[in-house]
């Protein structure tokens, strides 16, 4: 099992390094591990510069410029009030009208994705086929096919690839993944996710043309769920059952370009260890937006924030036997209101990203995530094995669902 902080530099300079002549990859995923704690004497001064492409979700992700370890070289969007908009984020004078212009510039170590979502693999290995490491919103891909050409090229190229997941970093996720580590939660033995999102509409037509959004299947976006299991105690999903709703009146039913006709979808897994796990993905009805998950563990369970106004709690087992009223003994379990810590707040993190940031505090742990995998010489928690185990899932069971719910197993593309 690698662990985080390992290095993997030997003899290397760091310009080969960044240069990509190394090989990242051997060993297990990283799932079950928290974040470091931040030293800046392991910095070195090294600098990391990064071109940052997308202006929508990318100009929502400041937080490059603020590393102590980065420098934003350039800007990519390729409508020009975007890019715009980019420059201004990061204070960046230099910008490019296109991805493939940017990756051109030599000046560049690494880049990061926040492109729509059926390009992420064209854009990931076009990166990387410049020498640019890369890190990429989500999910991996689309597509079976596309998941194992990105997998090929980390492989060829022996670059770092790193999926910007924001549920591995939600502060209550931080706090779940250092009980397992510590034992408390026993076995979990189940689980459940939701990402629930209504209004995604809104997101479909710009300028009179449908969006990659159009149509877009629920479970092809299924990173939000799945790692909250998978990047908690690092099994892997290996069977899945799902069942799509959708209405005949759906405006987008007859004519988008995914062939879905599914509003929204419910996927029920089997993982390795032979636990189930339920994820759902709902665009419509009466649900309230969320991106939570609760764990049902023999020691411990704990529920993350509900949008009802409930959470997050902790239940754990009863430790005296009473009499219920149907005359039967039972060990009722108690309830404890779990008060959040905060860990954005503390040496996880360098100085100046202490700060509350978007989805949950993710955004500056997924920042400095991969600045400090480039400048240490190590894997990153999200790796393009991670990616995968995230994002197949949903893939296979978009198509379980368009099969009306036939059970389908996952292909598993763990490292060995």
């Amino acid at each position: 099992m690698s662990t985080k902080g390992e290095s993997r530099g030997g003899n290397r300079t760091r310009r080969e390094f960044l240069q990509g002549t190394s090989a990242m990859l051997a060993g297990a995923a990283l799932a079950g591990t928290t974040p470091r704690a931040w030293a800046g004497e392991e910095s070195n001064g090294e600098t990391i510069r990064i071109g940052v492409v997308g202006g929508g979700f990318g100009a929502r992700f400041g937080w490059w410029r603020q590393h102590p370890n980065c420098v934003v070289e350039a800007v990519s969007d390729l409508r020009p009030e975007r890019l715009e908009l980019l420059k201004e984020t990061y204070q960046c004078d230099k910008g490019y009208e296109s991805l493939e212009q940017l990756i051109l510039d030599e000046a560049i170590d690494a880049v990061a994705v926040f492109t729509g979502a059926p390009d992420h693999v064209k854009h990931s290995v076009a990166c990387m086929k410049e020498g640019k490491h890369v890190i990429c919103a989500v999910p991996a891909g689309c597509h079976i096919e596309e998941c194992e050409e990105l997998l090929e090229t980390v492989k060829e190229t022996g670059l770092t690839y790193m999926m910007a997941e924001t549920s591995y970093y939600h502060q209550g996720m931080i706090s779940a993944r250092k009980w397992w580590e510590e034992g408390r939660f026993g076995e979990i033995y189940y689980s459940e996710s939701e990402y629930n999102h209504a209004g995604i509409e809104s997101l479909w037509i710009e300028n009179g043309e449908p969006t990659w959004r159009y149509g877009y299947p629920p479970m092809l976006y299924p990173t939000h769920n799945t790692a909250f299991l998978v990047g908690l105690t690092g099994e892997r999903l290996t069977e899945v059952t799902c069942i799509g709703w959708g209405d005949e009146d759906s405006p987008f039913h007859p004519d988008n370009a995914y062939d879905n006709p599914f509003w929204n979808q419910t996927a029920f897994f089997k993982t390795s260890e032979g636990h189930a796990h339920r994820a759902q993905v709902h665009r419509y009805g009466g649900h309230r937006s969320t991106e939570r998950a609760q764990w049902f563990g023999t020691k411990k369970s704990f529920f993350l924030p509900h949008p009802h106004g409930v959470g997050p709690v902790m239940v754990h087992p009863g430790e005296q036997t009473r009499l219920d009223d149907g005359r039967f003994h039972r060990e009722p379990p108690s309830l404890e209101q779990y008060e959040q810590t905060q860990w954005w707040k503390t040496d996880m993190l360098p100085e100046p990203l202490r700060q509350p940031s978007g989805h949950e505090g993710s955004h500056t742990f997924l920042c400095h995530e991969f600045i400090d995998a480039l400048v240490n010489e190590r894997r990153p928690a999200i790796d393009v094995y991670e990616a995968l185990a995230y994002t197949v899932p949903g893939i296979i069971a978009n198509e379980s669902a368009l099969r009306d719910g036939e059970q389908m197993r996952i292909p598993q593309y763990d490292a060995t």
